[in-house]
């Protein structure tokens, strides 16, 4: 069970990750369309989000390898 526990943990949050990502990225890129002035504070505050939005299949996987061992 704790395989399959681990597994689990994985694939759901780089699934969540991937969508979330994809959200963020999305709404960035249709906010410097509309405002092209704000593009340089947008592209890090995009690269912030994405950063914080990756932290958490590293803790998924860090978890996972807990159910393992």
């Amino acid at each position: 069970m704790g395989l399959i526990g681990a597994g689990i943990a994985a694939g759901l949050a780089a699934l969540a990750a991937s969508i979330g990502n994809g959200l963020v990225i999305s709404k960035t890129i249709e906010g410097m369309a509309r405002q092209p002035e704000l593009s340089s504070s947008l592209r890090g505050t995009m690269f912030i989000g994405v950063g914080l939005i990756e932290a958490v299949p590293i803790i998924a996987i860090v978890v996972s390898f807990l159910l393992l061992f």
